[in-house]
């Protein structure tokens, strides 16, 4: 079987829904096929950047999806950037309101320093981000997911986030949608043959086998319960499996853009792909055996 714990909550299947669709004039409708999914199939989801709600409820039902969740876990999601700022404003109460106000099980807090470099219009960080999940942390007794996104984390960020009350971190990783290079080319008017020197930061980072190695090593020096979603560069269950059987830490398999392209559809195209993602799970389940290191 294929049913497994995560963060304390039952799921049928090693998969979360992975954050996605802040900014989308569409995020209604994909947030409410993907909440439906979530109680059908019992798996997890993050929202997408909830960083609008913070200022105004003009776009709330885009995000109110939980009352169609049943028991499946919603979390909330916000960037390290507006935590930073809420602390720095004595202002904390506004993240309290927003978990409320979703009824969210839990935060996402994404962490994205080269996007944000790379965005004209993008966030500074003023404080190590370290501090201020710490922070977070210390504030809400609700699990709180630390996901980094697309360039990947080495080995000492992993153990700072180790001996944090964190509860889980996303590896989205270098290898899955490169959202630095996505905000360079914008930048740029989409013309791919201008080059800029700070191009190459776009290829600098490190993939989802690479963090799972930090992770076993670290976990190998001291034991931790932290818990893992593996979802950079993951395309397809089978992906999935192997990565997970090689991480020793509790972990499910991440995905958002295959989801995604049927999330945008009828519910039942959704409902259709992932009960082929259940079965490819049962599938790798059952033949792709890790083998014994001995």
């Amino acid at each position: 079987h294929i049913k497994q714990k995560f963060l304390g909550f039952d799921f049928s299947m090693p998969l979360w829904i992975s954050s996605m669709t802040g900014g989308t004039e569409k995020a209604k409708h994909i947030n409410k096929n993907l909440a439906k999914a979530c109680a059908e199939f019992k798996i997890g989801m993050g929202l997408g950047s909830c960083r609008p709600l913070l200022e105004s409820d003009d776009r709330f039902d885009d995000f109110n999806v939980k009352s169609l969740m049943g028991s499946a876990p919603l979390f909330a999601n916000l960037g390290i950037a507006q935590l930073e700022e809420l602390i720095e404003n004595s202002d904390l109460k506004k993240l309290t309101e927003l978990i409320k106000k979703l009824d969210a099980d839990g935060l996402v807090i994404h962490v994205n320093p080269l996007q944000e470099w790379a965005q004209p219009e993008g966030d500074r960080y003023k404080k190590s981000a370290i501090e201020t999940i710490q922070t977070i942390c210390d504030f809400i007794s609700l699990p709180i997911i630390v996901k980094e996104v697309g360039q990947g984390m080495g080995p000492k960020s992993l153990e700072a986030l180790l001996d944090t009350s964190v509860s889980a971190i996303e590896l989205a990783g270098y290898g899955g949608t490169n959202f630095s290079l996505l905000e360079m080319r914008r930048s740029q008017g989409n013309t791919p043959d201008i080059e800029s020197s700070g191009d190459a930061f776009s290829y600098v980072g490190h993939t989802s086998e690479q963090m799972i190695d930090y992770l076993n090593d670290l976990n190998s020096q001291k034991t931790t319960d932290i818990e893992v979603i593996i979802s950079g560069g993951v395309k397809d269950p089978v992906t999935g499996h192997i990565l997970k059987e090689k991480l020793e830490l509790n972990s499910i398999v991440g995905m958002a853009s295959n989801v995604l392209k049927y999330a945008l559809k009828d519910y039942s195209e959704l409902q259709a792909y992932l009960i082929d993602v259940r079965e490819s799970f049962s599938m790798a389940k059952c033949f792709l055996i890790k083998e014994d290191a001995s």
